[in-house]
């Protein structure tokens, strides 16, 4: 039942801007069509938000993403 709650959780742009995700709308839409980031909700209107449990997972696979990357030394 918690995962269910969690799942139907909403995330509105402010949400994904305090989580650090701050690019414009356009970047946005451009992640989203190529599947690079969570599809948003068309709520109403213009009115849009993301499932919150999809842009954990997606922040997750970055975080992986970082540890697998190896960048030159510096120096």
């Amino acid at each position: 039942m918690k995962d269910e709650i969690h799942l139907r959780t909403l995330a509105s742009r402010a949400d994904l801007k305090r989580l650090g995700i701050n690019v414009s709308n356009t970047t946005l839409l451009r992640w989203e069509a190529r599947g690079r980031f969570p599809r948003r909700i068309r709520m109403a209107g213009t009115s849009v938000a993301w499932f919150l449990s999809k842009i954990e997972e997606w922040l997750s696979e970055r975080a992986a993403e970082r540890a697998r990357t190896h960048y030159a030394d510096a120096g």
